[in-house]
C-alpha cells in the first residue's frame, strides 16, 4: 500500500497545474451570456459588443465588454448539443452570470412561419433524446420498462430527460424545460416592434420578416433538411424552429439556477422550401435579424 500510495502522489506531481487546479474565474462582474454557435452568429453580435476584451479558455473563445448598456461575455459555443453544454457549464464556472442569452440562427418548422423571422420560445426541448425501438412483425416495440411519450417516427421514440436541480434528490424524466419566465415576459413586451433585415447583399425574403413570442423549441444532434421529418416534427412536438444548442444550453442553466431565453431566426426551412436548402443564402441575414432582436430586449431589462 505504501508503494501504491507513494507512486499515485509520484503521477500527481507530474500533471500539469493546470489540469489539477479547480476552474478559476475569469472575472467577478455581474455579466449577461450571450451565447453563438458558428462564425455567422459570433461575427453579428462581435459588431455590436463595446469595449470587447478576448478570452480563450480551453479552445474556446469568450469575449467580455458591453452591449446596451449591459456588462456581457459573448460565448462561441460552438454547433452541437454536447459543445453546447460544455461551454454553458464553462462559461457558468468562470463568470458570474445574471442570465444566459442564446442568439442565433434555426430551421423553421411551423408552416406559418418564413425565412428571416424571430422566435422566442416559451420552452425547449430535447427531441433527439430517443429510443430506436426493435421492428418486430407487428410493428416497432418499446422496451417493456419505457413508455411512449409522443407520436413516433418510425423507430425513432422521443423522450425526456431528468434534469437535476439542488434540493431536488430523485428528478422526474421532463421533456420540455421552460425558458425563465421574467425574461420572456420582457421580451414578449419589447420586441414587438423591432425593425428586421429583408435583404442582404444579392438575396431577399419573399415576405417581410416578423418577430413571434412564444410557442415550442426543440433541439437535436441532426442538421434537418427532410421535409417529411420536419412535418412530423411540428406535428408531435408544435415546435416553432429546431436547432442543434438551445436545449442543451436550457438544460444547464435550469441546473445551475441561472436564467435562460433563446432568440433563433430562420435560415431555412428544414427542407420544406422548394429547392436547395437556403441556410448558406440567408445564414447572415437571420443573425443579423437574431442580434436586432436581443438588443431590442437587452434595451429593455433592467441595470
Amino acid at each position: 500500500m505504501p508503494v501504491l500510495r507513494l507512486l499515485l502522489i509520484s503521477l500527481l506531481a507530474l500533471m500539469p497545474v493546470a489540469a489539477r487546479a479547480a476552474s478559476q474565474p475569469i472575472d467577478t462582474a455581474p455579466r449577461i451570456a450571450l451565447f453563438s454557435a458558428f462564425e455567422p452568429e459570433w461575427q453579428a453580435l462581435l459588431a455590436v459588443v463595446e469595449q470587447p476584451v478576448s478570452h480563450k479558455e480551453k479552445g474556446v473563445d469568450f469575449v467580455t465588454g458591453r452591449v446596451e448598456g449591459h456588462d456581457v461575455v459573448l460565448v462561441l459555443s460552438g454547433v452541437s448539443m454536447v459543445n453546447a453544454a460544455m461551454t454553458a457549464q464553462m462559461a457558468i464556472d468562470r463568470f458570474n452570470l445574471r442570465a444566459i442569452l442564446f442568439s442565433g440562427i434555426a430551421g423553421g418548422v411551423d408552416p406559418s412561419l418564413n425565412i428571416g423571422d424571430v422566435v422566442v420560445s416559451q420552452q425547449w426541448g430535447q427531441y433527439l433524446e430517443t429510443i430506436l425501438a426493435r421492428e418486430t412483425p407487428q410493428g416497432f416495440q418499446l422496451p417493456s420498462w419505457s413508455k411512449q411519450e409522443f407520436p413516433n417516427y418510425g423507430m425513432i421514440f422521443s423522450r425526456g430527460v431528468k434534469v437535476p436541480r439542488d434540493g431536488v434528490d430523485k428528478p422526474e424524466r421532463q421533456f420540455w424545460i421552460p425558458v425563465d419566465a421574467k425574461l420572456f415576459e420582457i421580451a414578449r413586451t419589447a420586441t414587438s416592434h423591432v425593425e428586421l433585415k429583408r435583404c442582404i447583399e444579392a438575396a431577399c425574403l419573399v415576405h417581410p420578416p416578423k418577430v413571434v413570442v412564444g410557442g415550442n423549441g426543440v433541439s437535436g444532434t441532426a442538421f434537418v433538411d427532410n421535409a417529411a421529418f420536419r412535418t412530423w416534427a411540428f406535428d408531435t412536438f408544435k415546435a416553432q424552429v429546431l436547432d442543434m444548442e438551445s436545449a442543451a444550453v436550457a438544460h444547464v442553466a435550469a441546473t445551475n439556477a441561472v436564467p435562460f431565453l433563446a432568440f433563433r431566426s430562420l435560415s431555412d426551412l428544414a427542407g420544406g422550401g422548394a429547392g436547395e436548402n437556403e441556410m448558406q443564402t440567408f445564414e447572415k441575414l437571420a443573425a443579423e435579424n437574431s442580434v436586432a432582436v436581443l438588443r431590442a430586449f437587452l434595451k429593455a431589462v433592467p441595470m
